[in-house]
């Protein structure tokens, strides 16, 4: 094994999760295809070709029940930013949901947001 290439975040519409991924945090898409009835959806950190995250429908009962709730009260993930008092600002004029304002802790400066379904999603700045 080489490297995380792709993670599945389960939403209720795709169209709705797109417009916050791209328009409020700031990603881009990688892929939009039509598979017959099912849409693959990819999107990315700009200038980060190696990792994506799949915005898949739920479809079942069971993959309902996960949306927001995937990590189950912790981060799903985490965002690496060089200024995250900057970026803290951008995000929260955006509509972005945060817990709280970035703190300096012993690894870093971070704060805790949140995705349109509440799965969070921590803002990292490592110390230099």
């Amino acid at each position: 094994m080489k490297k995380l290439s792709l993670f599945k975040v389960y939403v209720s519409d795709q169209e709705e999760a797109l417009r916050f991924y791209v328009d409020q945090l700031g990603f881009e898409v990688a892929e939009d295809k039509l598979l017959g009835d099912y849409r693959w959806l990819l999107v990315r950190m700009p200038d980060n070709e190696e990792v994506s995250l799949n915005l898949e429908n739920a479809r079942t009962e069971e993959e309902k029940a996960l949306v927001g709730r995937q990590a189950a009260g912790q981060p799903l993930f985490s965002v690496s930013t060089d200024n995250c008092k900057r970026d803290y600002a951008e995000l929260a004029g955006r509509g972005v949901k945060f817990e709280g304002e970035p703190k300096v802790m012993p690894y870093g400066t971070g704060v805790m947001m949140q995705d349109l379904y509440g799965n969070k999603i921590y803002l990292n700045q490592d110390h230099a």
